[in-house]
Protein backbone atom coordinates (compact mmCIF):
# COMPACT_ATOMS: atom_id res chain seq x y z
CA UNK A 1 0.00 0.00 0.00
CA UNK A 2 1.95 3.09 -0.80
CA UNK A 3 1.63 6.55 0.88
CA UNK A 4 1.42 10.13 -0.83
CA UNK A 5 1.04 13.53 0.70
CA UNK A 6 -0.82 15.62 -1.55
CA UNK A 7 -0.31 19.50 -1.42
CA UNK A 8 -3.01 20.74 -3.70
CA UNK A 9 -3.65 24.94 -3.97
CA UNK A 10 -7.01 25.68 -2.47
CA UNK A 11 -7.17 29.16 -4.15
CA UNK A 12 -8.03 26.97 -6.93
CA UNK A 13 -10.63 24.91 -5.47
CA UNK A 14 -13.89 26.50 -7.15
CA UNK A 15 -12.03 27.08 -10.91
CA UNK A 16 -11.26 23.03 -10.92
CA UNK A 17 -14.47 21.79 -8.92
CA UNK A 18 -16.82 23.18 -11.61
CA UNK A 19 -14.47 22.61 -14.96
CA UNK A 20 -16.35 20.86 -17.53
CA UNK A 21 -12.56 19.22 -17.75
CA UNK A 22 -12.96 17.66 -14.49
CA UNK A 23 -16.29 16.47 -15.21
CA UNK A 24 -15.33 14.89 -18.22
CA UNK A 25 -11.86 12.96 -16.77
CA UNK A 26 -14.46 11.60 -14.14
CA UNK A 27 -16.23 9.74 -16.93
CA UNK A 28 -13.67 6.85 -17.28
CA UNK A 29 -12.90 6.45 -12.88
CA UNK A 30 -13.61 2.69 -12.91
CA UNK A 31 -11.59 2.11 -16.50
CA UNK A 32 -8.91 4.26 -15.37
CA UNK A 33 -8.48 2.29 -12.03
CA UNK A 34 -8.43 -0.81 -13.60
CA UNK A 35 -5.69 0.38 -16.12
CA UNK A 36 -3.63 2.08 -13.18
CA UNK A 37 -3.88 -1.19 -11.24
CA UNK A 38 -4.76 0.16 -7.95
CA UNK A 39 -7.25 3.31 -6.26
CA UNK A 40 -6.02 6.31 -5.09
CA UNK A 41 -7.66 7.20 -1.87
CA UNK A 42 -7.32 9.84 -0.01
CA UNK A 43 -7.11 10.13 3.95
CA UNK A 44 -6.30 12.64 6.30
CA UNK A 45 -3.09 12.84 8.91
CA UNK A 46 -3.20 9.91 11.05
CA UNK A 47 -5.61 10.33 13.29
CA UNK A 48 -6.92 7.21 15.66
CA UNK A 49 -9.63 5.32 14.63
CA UNK A 50 -10.35 6.71 11.01
CA UNK A 51 -7.12 6.58 9.30
CA UNK A 52 -3.69 6.06 11.45
CA UNK A 53 0.22 4.31 10.82
CA UNK A 54 1.36 1.33 13.19
CA UNK A 55 5.11 0.89 13.52
CA UNK A 56 5.32 -0.80 9.94
CA UNK A 57 4.24 2.47 8.61
CA UNK A 58 0.55 0.50 7.38
CA UNK A 59 -2.51 2.39 7.37
CA UNK A 60 -4.99 1.29 9.31
CA UNK A 61 -8.60 2.39 10.15
CA UNK A 62 -12.68 2.78 9.44
CA UNK A 63 -12.03 5.19 6.65
CA UNK A 64 -8.97 2.90 5.62
CA UNK A 65 -11.16 -0.25 5.45
CA UNK A 66 -13.52 2.16 3.28
CA UNK A 67 -10.32 2.17 0.76
CA UNK A 68 -9.64 -1.74 0.80
CA UNK A 69 -13.58 -2.03 0.40
CA UNK A 70 -12.73 -0.71 -2.99
CA UNK A 71 -9.98 -2.28 -3.51
CA UNK A 72 -11.26 -5.73 -3.06
CA UNK A 73 -14.34 -5.05 -4.87
CA UNK A 74 -12.63 -4.02 -8.19
CA UNK A 75 -9.13 -5.84 -8.03
CA UNK A 76 -10.04 -8.74 -5.03
CA UNK A 77 -6.82 -7.42 -3.76
CA UNK A 78 -7.28 -5.31 -0.01
CA UNK A 79 -3.83 -3.71 -0.73
CA UNK A 80 -3.95 -2.47 -4.29
CA UNK A 81 -4.02 0.88 -3.23
CA UNK A 82 -1.73 4.21 -3.03
CA UNK A 83 -3.19 6.37 0.46
CA UNK A 84 -2.37 9.79 0.16
CA UNK A 85 -2.44 11.33 3.25
CA UNK A 86 -4.03 14.89 2.30
CA UNK A 87 -4.23 18.26 4.85
CA UNK A 88 -8.21 19.33 5.36
CA UNK A 89 -6.88 22.82 3.08
CA UNK A 90 -6.75 20.82 -0.02
CA UNK A 91 -9.01 17.32 0.05
CA UNK A 92 -11.87 18.65 -1.90
CA UNK A 93 -9.26 20.35 -4.45
CA UNK A 94 -7.07 17.25 -4.98
CA UNK A 95 -10.50 15.09 -5.48
CA UNK A 96 -12.04 17.70 -7.66
CA UNK A 97 -9.05 17.80 -10.03
CA UNK A 98 -8.62 14.25 -10.04
CA UNK A 99 -5.59 13.86 -7.61
CA UNK A 100 -7.72 11.47 -6.13
CA UNK A 101 -10.37 8.47 -6.85
CA UNK A 102 -11.88 8.40 -3.52
CA UNK A 103 -12.17 10.60 -0.42
CA UNK A 104 -12.37 8.78 2.56
CA UNK A 105 -11.50 11.01 5.33
CA UNK A 106 -13.90 12.00 8.30
CA UNK A 107 -15.73 14.52 5.65
CA UNK A 108 -18.81 16.21 6.73
CA UNK A 109 -21.54 15.85 4.29
CA UNK A 110 -22.84 19.05 4.11
CA UNK A 111 -25.01 20.88 1.39
CA UNK A 112 -22.69 23.85 0.25
CA UNK A 113 -19.89 20.70 -0.28
CA UNK A 114 -22.10 18.43 -1.93
CA UNK A 115 -23.65 20.99 -4.72
CA UNK A 116 -20.83 23.98 -5.24
CA UNK A 117 -17.45 22.01 -5.30
CA UNK A 118 -17.83 19.27 -7.88
CA UNK A 119 -17.86 16.25 -5.86
CA UNK A 120 -20.67 13.74 -4.22
CA UNK A 121 -20.79 12.57 -1.02
CA UNK A 122 -21.80 8.99 -0.09
CA UNK A 123 -23.78 7.16 2.68
CA UNK A 124 -22.03 7.80 6.21
CA UNK A 125 -20.11 5.74 7.42
CA UNK A 126 -20.51 7.14 10.83
CA UNK A 127 -22.75 9.68 12.55
CA UNK A 128 -21.15 11.99 15.17
CA UNK A 129 -20.85 15.58 16.70
CA UNK A 130 -19.07 17.73 17.19
CA UNK A 131 -18.23 18.45 21.09
CA UNK A 132 -15.38 20.24 23.78
CA UNK A 133 -12.29 18.71 25.72
CA UNK A 134 -11.53 20.42 28.76
CA UNK A 135 -9.07 19.89 31.51
CA UNK A 136 -10.25 18.22 34.62
CA UNK A 137 -8.91 20.88 36.89
CA UNK A 138 -10.29 23.59 34.66
CA UNK A 139 -13.82 23.19 36.63
CA UNK A 140 -15.70 23.81 33.21
CA UNK A 141 -18.35 21.47 33.26
CA UNK A 142 -20.59 22.21 30.40
CA UNK A 143 -20.14 23.92 26.98
CA UNK A 144 -22.05 27.10 28.36
CA UNK A 145 -18.98 28.20 30.62
CA UNK A 146 -16.79 28.91 27.79
CA UNK A 147 -17.73 32.26 27.91
CA UNK A 148 -13.84 34.28 26.61
CA UNK A 149 -12.36 31.51 26.50
CA UNK A 150 -9.44 30.43 24.03
CA UNK A 151 -10.80 27.46 22.38
CA UNK A 152 -8.08 25.40 19.42
CA UNK A 153 -9.84 24.37 16.38
CA UNK A 154 -8.68 22.97 12.71
CA UNK A 155 -9.01 25.50 10.36
CA UNK A 156 -10.82 24.62 6.77
CA UNK A 157 -13.54 22.55 8.65
CA UNK A 158 -16.95 22.43 9.26
CA UNK A 159 -15.77 22.66 13.06
CA UNK A 160 -14.50 26.30 12.40
CA UNK A 161 -17.84 27.61 11.18
CA UNK A 162 -19.56 25.68 14.35
CA UNK A 163 -17.06 26.76 16.39
CA UNK A 164 -17.95 30.50 15.34
CA UNK A 165 -21.95 29.90 15.05
CA UNK A 166 -22.42 28.69 18.72
CA UNK A 167 -20.54 31.33 20.39
CA UNK A 168 -22.54 34.04 18.28
CA UNK A 169 -25.74 32.11 19.30
CA UNK A 170 -24.79 31.96 22.89
CA UNK A 171 -22.92 35.39 23.02
CA UNK A 172 -20.23 33.59 24.66
CA UNK A 173 -17.24 35.71 22.94
CA UNK A 174 -15.21 33.02 22.22
CA UNK A 175 -12.05 33.02 20.35
CA UNK A 176 -10.98 30.64 18.11
CA UNK A 177 -7.16 30.03 18.03
CA UNK A 178 -6.96 27.94 14.42
CA UNK A 179 -4.62 25.73 13.45
CA UNK A 180 -3.73 23.61 10.63
CA UNK A 181 -2.57 20.43 11.62
CA UNK A 182 -4.25 18.64 14.41
CA UNK A 183 -1.24 17.62 16.28
CA UNK A 184 -0.24 21.31 16.60
CA UNK A 185 -3.77 22.29 17.56
CA UNK A 186 -3.29 19.39 20.55
CA UNK A 187 -0.26 20.41 21.43
CA UNK A 188 -0.94 23.65 21.88
CA UNK A 189 -3.79 23.19 24.16
CA UNK A 190 -1.49 20.62 26.17
CA UNK A 191 0.89 23.12 26.71
CA UNK A 192 -1.68 25.57 28.04
CA UNK A 193 -2.21 28.06 24.84
CA UNK A 194 -5.96 27.12 24.89
CA UNK A 195 -8.26 27.04 27.32
CA UNK A 196 -9.92 23.85 25.32
CA UNK A 197 -10.18 22.21 21.95
CA UNK A 198 -13.41 21.65 19.76
CA UNK A 199 -13.21 18.92 17.67
CA UNK A 200 -15.75 15.49 16.36
CA UNK A 201 -16.12 13.96 19.41
CA UNK A 202 -15.20 10.62 18.38
CA UNK A 203 -12.12 12.30 17.17
CA UNK A 204 -11.65 13.86 20.50
CA UNK A 205 -11.60 10.33 22.44
CA UNK A 206 -8.76 8.70 20.10
CA UNK A 207 -6.94 11.96 20.59
CA UNK A 208 -7.14 12.18 24.52
CA UNK A 209 -6.36 8.59 24.11
CA UNK A 210 -2.75 9.75 23.26
CA UNK A 211 -2.38 12.53 25.82
CA UNK A 212 0.15 12.07 28.67
CA UNK A 213 -2.15 11.44 31.08
CA UNK A 214 -5.82 10.92 29.59
CA UNK A 215 -7.86 10.92 33.01
CA UNK A 216 -6.65 14.61 32.90
CA UNK A 217 -9.19 15.75 30.11
CA UNK A 218 -12.85 15.14 29.57
CA UNK A 219 -15.13 15.78 27.18
CA UNK A 220 -18.47 18.13 27.98
CA UNK A 221 -21.67 16.92 27.28
CA UNK A 222 -22.96 18.99 24.93
CA UNK A 223 -23.46 18.46 21.25
CA UNK A 224 -22.74 21.39 18.94
CA UNK A 225 -23.61 19.71 15.57
CA UNK A 226 -24.83 17.39 13.21
CA UNK A 227 -21.65 15.95 11.89
CA UNK A 228 -22.66 12.70 9.22
CA UNK A 229 -18.79 11.81 7.94
CA UNK A 230 -18.82 10.16 4.78
CA UNK A 231 -16.44 8.96 1.50
CA UNK A 232 -17.18 11.26 -1.11
CA UNK A 233 -16.02 11.06 -5.15
CA UNK A 234 -15.64 13.57 -8.24
CA UNK A 235 -19.31 14.74 -9.70
CA UNK A 236 -20.66 13.14 -12.89
CA UNK A 237 -19.21 9.38 -13.08
CA UNK A 238 -22.46 7.45 -11.47
CA UNK A 239 -20.59 4.33 -12.23
CA UNK A 240 -18.12 5.06 -10.56
CA UNK A 241 -20.30 6.76 -7.51
CA UNK A 242 -21.96 3.52 -7.94
CA UNK A 243 -19.14 1.28 -7.52
CA UNK A 244 -17.70 3.15 -3.89
CA UNK A 245 -21.37 3.22 -2.61
CA UNK A 246 -21.92 -0.46 -2.83
CA UNK A 247 -19.28 -1.06 -1.63
CA UNK A 248 -19.91 0.76 1.39
CA UNK A 249 -23.56 -0.65 1.33
CA UNK A 250 -21.82 -4.18 1.09
CA UNK A 251 -20.33 -3.93 4.56
CA UNK A 252 -23.75 -3.23 5.98
CA UNK A 253 -25.29 -5.47 4.38
CA UNK A 254 -22.81 -8.86 5.50
CA UNK A 255 -23.53 -7.44 9.32
CA UNK A 256 -27.47 -7.55 8.28
CA UNK A 257 -27.23 -10.99 7.13
CA UNK A 258 -24.47 -12.10 9.76
CA UNK A 259 -21.90 -12.87 6.63
CA UNK A 260 -18.41 -12.29 8.08
CA UNK A 261 -14.54 -12.36 7.16
CA UNK A 262 -14.16 -15.90 9.36
CA UNK A 263 -17.36 -17.41 7.97
CA UNK A 264 -17.64 -16.18 4.39
CA UNK A 265 -16.01 -19.26 2.66
CA UNK A 266 -18.88 -21.21 4.20
CA UNK A 267 -21.71 -19.18 3.91
CA UNK A 268 -20.71 -19.33 -0.11
CA UNK A 269 -20.77 -22.64 -0.30
CA UNK A 270 -23.25 -23.67 2.22
CA UNK A 271 -26.10 -20.80 2.51
CA UNK A 272 -29.34 -21.60 1.05
CA UNK A 273 -30.20 -17.91 2.05
CA UNK A 274 -31.02 -16.33 -1.65
CA UNK A 275 -29.96 -12.94 -0.22
CA UNK A 276 -26.78 -14.57 0.86
CA UNK A 277 -25.96 -16.16 -2.39
CA UNK A 278 -26.45 -13.19 -4.57
CA UNK A 279 -24.46 -10.98 -2.72
CA UNK A 280 -21.55 -13.44 -2.52
CA UNK A 281 -21.88 -14.13 -6.71
CA UNK A 282 -23.32 -17.21 -6.27
CA UNK A 283 -26.54 -16.79 -8.25
CA UNK A 284 -27.87 -13.76 -9.68
CA UNK A 285 -26.30 -11.26 -12.00
CA UNK A 286 -25.81 -8.15 -9.51
CA UNK A 287 -22.34 -7.23 -10.87
CA UNK A 288 -23.08 -6.48 -13.92
CA UNK A 289 -23.94 -3.05 -13.37
CA UNK A 290 -21.13 -1.87 -11.64
CA UNK A 291 -18.94 -3.18 -14.00
CA UNK A 292 -17.15 -5.73 -11.75
CA UNK A 293 -16.65 -9.73 -11.12
CA UNK A 294 -19.68 -11.75 -9.58
CA UNK A 295 -17.22 -11.85 -6.31
CA UNK A 296 -16.92 -8.25 -5.88
CA UNK A 297 -19.14 -8.67 -2.42
CA UNK A 298 -17.29 -11.96 -1.43
CA UNK A 299 -13.84 -10.33 -2.25
CA UNK A 300 -14.73 -7.31 0.33
CA UNK A 301 -16.14 -9.48 3.15
CA UNK A 302 -13.21 -11.79 2.86
CA UNK A 303 -10.49 -9.06 2.94
CA UNK A 304 -11.80 -6.21 4.76
CA UNK A 305 -14.84 -8.03 7.27
CA UNK A 306 -18.49 -6.66 7.27
CA UNK A 307 -19.20 -3.34 9.18
CA UNK A 308 -19.54 -4.46 12.72
CA UNK A 309 -15.58 -6.24 12.41
CA UNK A 310 -14.42 -2.84 11.12
CA UNK A 311 -16.26 -0.71 13.76
CA UNK A 312 -14.94 -2.99 17.04
CA UNK A 313 -11.38 -3.71 15.22
CA UNK A 314 -11.01 0.80 15.07
CA UNK A 315 -13.64 3.01 16.65
CA UNK A 316 -14.79 -0.06 19.10
CA UNK A 317 -13.02 -2.07 21.95
CA UNK A 318 -10.32 -3.82 19.72
CA UNK A 319 -6.84 -3.78 19.96
CA UNK A 320 -6.30 -0.56 17.30
CA UNK A 321 -9.52 1.01 18.35
CA UNK A 322 -10.79 4.13 20.59
CA UNK A 323 -13.19 2.69 23.03
CA UNK A 324 -16.24 4.44 21.59
CA UNK A 325 -19.17 2.16 22.75
CA UNK A 326 -21.52 1.15 19.30
CA UNK A 327 -24.62 0.26 21.28
CA UNK A 328 -27.26 2.63 21.26
CA UNK A 329 -25.33 4.76 19.01
CA UNK A 330 -26.45 6.72 15.23
CA UNK A 331 -23.93 3.92 14.10
CA UNK A 332 -25.96 0.91 15.39
CA UNK A 333 -27.46 -1.09 12.27
CA UNK A 334 -31.03 0.27 12.12
CA UNK A 335 -32.22 -3.39 13.28
CA UNK A 336 -30.90 -2.28 16.66
CA UNK A 337 -31.91 1.32 16.85
CA UNK A 338 -29.01 3.06 14.26
CA UNK A 339 -29.39 4.41 11.19
CA UNK A 340 -26.57 2.28 9.67
CA UNK A 341 -29.02 1.18 6.34
CA UNK A 342 -28.07 -0.59 3.26
CA UNK A 343 -30.93 -0.36 0.70
CA UNK A 344 -31.64 -4.52 -0.68
CA UNK A 345 -28.58 -6.18 -2.87
CA UNK A 346 -30.92 -7.83 -5.00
Amino acid sequence: MKLTTGLASVATLAVMAVSSATIASAQDTLEIVKERGHVRCQVGPPSPGYYNLDAEGNWYGLDVAVCQAVASAIFGDAGALEIQSVSSQARFTSLANGDSDLLSRTATWTMTRDTQLGIDFLSPNFYDGQGFTVRVDSGITSAMELAGAKVCVTTGTTTELNLTDFSRVNDLDISNVTFEDYNVRDDTYLNGGCDAVTGDKSSMAGNIASFPVPADHMILPETLSKEPLAAAVRHGDSQWRDVVQWSIFALINAEELGITMANVDDMRANSTNPNVRRMLGVEGNLHDGLGLEADWAYNIIKNVGNYGEIYEAYMGGGEQGIGIERAGSLNALWTDGGLMYSPPMR
